[in-house]
């Protein structure tokens, strides 16, 4: 398991995707496992009515935590491209830290099904995900 929980972000968090969804740093990734957890931080400026996140950054949260454990599992080979995803919304989220935890269910060669859950603070499950991923060779630049 690649333990990363410092209290320096990730460097992939430094870029504007991170930084607009409040994606703080990752906790750990564990490529044998395919299990990785990032913390979050929902701010005010992610809230409807009453102090309630949106849906939207709670999808987002769970989506880069799958992602992630998709990615650490396949040694950073493959990029995750969702062929669906489905949310559950249990509780509504509150601003502070949430922790969004993945881990795959099953994976094939070319397909990878990948679970979910946003936690508060208090370890109590907020949402819930599952997603359909399709392993693309992974292309920088």
């Amino acid at each position: 398991m690649t333990d990363l929980s410092t209290d320096a972000p990730a460097p992939d968090f430094k870029d504007g995707l991170g930084e607009a969804l409040g994606i703080v740093r990752t906790l750990y990734m564990d490529a044998d496992a395919g299990r990785a957890a990032i913390e979050c931080e929902a701010q005010m400026r992610m809230c409807h009515s009453g102090g309630v996140v949106q849906g939207g950054f709670v999808t987002g949260w769970i989506d880069a935590a799958m992602a992630r454990a998709v990615m650490c599992a396949t040694d950073f080979k493959f990029t995750p491209m969702s062929l669906e995803i489905k949310i559950s919304f249990f509780r509504p989220a509150a601003p502070g830290l949430l922790v969004a935890e993945a881990w795959i269910e099953r994976r094939g060669r070319s397909t990878v099904f990948v679970e979910g859950h946003l936690r508060d603070a208090s370890g109590e499950i907020l949402a819930k995900g599952s997603s359909t991923v399709r392993l693309l060779p992974r292309v920088d630049g």
